[in-house]
């Protein structure tokens, strides 16, 4: 069955339609930080230099139809490229979990895919397209991953949430952290201006491809998305200002839906996203929280048994 990453016409009935007023800030747009911005200390350290993944060549497994360069794998991440005239191929990454992630490969150039399973067993498999939905497997290889750092696949650009240093997310996610004191008050900042900023997209919500891409820097010239587009979003922002942030594709209650988790060294990994009183975390959802009550929304995410994690980006 082919699934759409799109809010539930049922939840729009079960919230209800109205004004949000974030607990990072206020909704009126990028402004204001309330309790976790403080005027009189220094901003915080704003990053210019990100961590970039590359194909470095070292540690390559190809032939004359697709390569696969492990050669970061340490780093948290892998690179693949199809060469061959099929036009779709495909690859699949299982990791030691025994889940596998699928994606499409859309050019030659090489894609980046992120290792977010953790050390362990990856078996990765790159397909060709034969006819119809038929494919063939055209290079394979198996991987033992120790990581570097628990982090860094999630501090990476990746196929879901690419940026480089050109990139408009990357500008503004430097324009906000220089107004922002540390990183819980950037993390309100850029919650509140995806949320005020970026309105749900009904039209893409229903005519998404299965394999649909999100682009963080197209989201922020139409101002508009599904959820996808603002989980990516979200974590482009953050990860360019080196805060881990996992994008998570899975179910709330019974849609395909897609969010973020976040980890500050405060408070460890934030799951869900993200609603903070002064004193402890509450699930929130970006997608949710851009069009309803905050309080119809926690008492739907509740504490996080609406929420499956089906893959992690």
């Amino acid at each position: 069955m082919k699934r759409k990453l799109h809010l539930a016409i049922i939840l729009s009935l079960v919230l209800g339609l109205c004004s949000f007023t974030a607990a990072c800030g206020s909704s009126g747009g990028n402004g204001g930080y309330s309790q976790y911005h403080d005027p009189d200390a220094p901003p915080r350290d704003t990053i210019r230099a990100f961590l970039n993944p590359e194909s470095v060549g070292t540690e390559v497994y190809s032939n004359d139809l697709a390569a696969i360069d492990t050669t970061n794998a340490s780093e948290g991440y892998v690179m693949a490229r199809y060469l061959g005239d099929a036009a779709k191929a495909k690859v699949q990454i299982k990791v030691p979990s025994g889940v596998t992630y699928t994606y499409t490969l859309f050019t030659n150039e090489y894609r980046t895919f992120p290792l977010s399973s953790g050390d362990g067993s990856y078996q990765i498999n790159i397909y060709e397209n034969v006819s119809d939905d038929m494919y063939a497997m055209v290079c394979s290889h198996v991987l033992d991953v120790t990581l570097a750092d628990e982090f860094r696949p999630f501090l990476y650009p990746n196929v879901y949430s690419w940026y480089t240093a050109e990139s408009a997310a990357v500008a503004l996610g430097i324009s906000i952290s220089e107004q922002s004191t540390n990183n819980l008050d950037y993390l309100c900042q850029v919650y509140d201006y995806v949320i005020t900023n970026i309105i749900y997209d009904e039209e893409l919500a229903a005519s998404a491809p299965v394999d649909y891409v999100p682009d963080a820097d197209k989201t922020l010239l139409t101002k508009k998305g599904i959820c996808f587009d603002y989980a990516a979003l979200m974590t482009t922002l953050l990860r360019s200002q080196g805060i881990p942030t996992k994008l998570e594709v899975g179910y709330s209650g019974k849609v395909y839906h897609a969010w973020i988790s976040v980890y500050l060294e405060e408070t460890g990994w934030v799951d869900g996203i993200i609603q903070f009183d002064g004193k402890s975390w509450s699930l929130m959802d970006p997608t949710l929280a851009a069009g309803n009550s905050s309080k119809a929304v926690a008492k739907y995410i509740g504490d996080g048994s609406n929420y499956t994690v089906k893959y992690s980006y």
